[in-house]
């Protein structure tokens, strides 16, 4: 997971940075060092993304067209 990334399934999930921080276990700072391009320990990134993923969110790599996000269907 990426910054972009972060910011785009925060978002889309309709979590702002406290809510985010709470849900992963981590400060709010940390969300906002991560999306602004940061580099922060792999295990943070895991416990955010995580959070997010279980928040509705999919990851989607690099194929040529950019990392992206997307909703999970219900």
């Amino acid at each position: 997971m990426n910054a972009i990334q972060c910011k785009m399934a925060r978002v889309a999930t309709g979590l702002g940075i406290r809510e985010l921080a709470q849900l992963a276990q981590v400060a709010p700072n940390t969300i906002s060092r991560l999306e602004a391009g940061e580099e922060l320990k792999p295990r943070t990134i895991a416990a955010i993304q995580a959070a997010l993923e279980a928040a509705g969110v999919e990851f989607l790599p690099e194929n040529g067209g950019g990392a992206g996000v997307r909703l999970k269907k219900s």
